[in-house]
């Protein structure tokens, strides 16, 4: 077991303004934030477009587009206030998406390191001179990961985001001899946090921001008096 400490990361707490803010004030080392293109809009959202109207989320029903507070990126940095702290998910099916978010953030956050991260990872080229830009290549399915470890094997990245169920110690022993970021999830329950410290990540991706602050106190010296 790796006795340095994970690095925790708020997932999908940057897709709403209030848990944006809950999330820096934690103290948590990245706070992911999903961006998708939508009409030339750089929507933060998780939630996929069903048409003008609607949108769609796996496991729940469809929902009214003028029934929920869809932040734009813009005011997502506006809160982050060049806080160097966010992670942004590139989503949906437009390649656009890429170089729109790294004009927005060149324009709205100049000199800000930020990280990024996506499935689809020839998006990470748009931030290839962008030396703040922390890019990360993330892997959900066992096709994804296979294709990701073959990449590994002939190049360094500055990290990875894999689905927990995929990792086991000899993969994250195999990915961390490329990356000194090795990063599962979702990691919600503590029985998920003990499977991630035992097979050797370096971070989780978590929606449990109680789990995820008692990550960032434990760092922190007790402090002793002599006596």
């Amino acid at each position: 077991m790796d006795d340095r400490p994970l690095l925790a990361v708020a997932h999908r707490a940057g897709n709403n303004l209030a848990d944006l803010r809950a999330a820096l004030a934690a103290g948590v080392d990245l706070v992911e934030a999903d961006v998708h293109l939508y009409r030339g809009a750089l929507e933060v959202r998780h939630r996929k477009a069903v048409g003008p109207h609607y949108y769609w989320e796996q496991w729940t029903e469809v929902t009214r587009r003028r029934s929920l507070v869809v932040p734009q990126l813009h005011e997502v940095l506006a809160v982050a206030s060049g806080d160097p702290r966010l992670m942004f998910d590139l989503k949906g099916p437009s390649p656009a998406v890429a170089p729109t978010v790294a004009a927005a953030l060149r324009a709205h956050a100049p000199g800000v390191p930020f990280a990024v991260c996506t499935k689809q990872w020839q998006m990470l080229d748009a931030f290839a001179g962008d030396p703040g830009a922390g890019r990360v290549l993330s892997a959900g399915d066992p096709l994804q990961l296979a294709r990701l470890r073959g990449r590994l094997r002939r190049q360094r990245v500055y990290g990875v985001s894999i689905r927990l169920s995929l990792l086991t110690p000899a993969v994250v022993a195999e990915l961390r001899r490329a990356t000194d970021r090795v990063l599962a999830w979702p990691v919600d329950t503590e029985e998920a946090l003990a499977r991630a410290r035992r097979i050797g990540v370096t971070g989780v991706i978590s929606k449990n921001l109680p789990m995820l602050k008692a990550i960032v106190d434990s760092r922190i010296p007790v402090a002793t008096t002599l006596v």
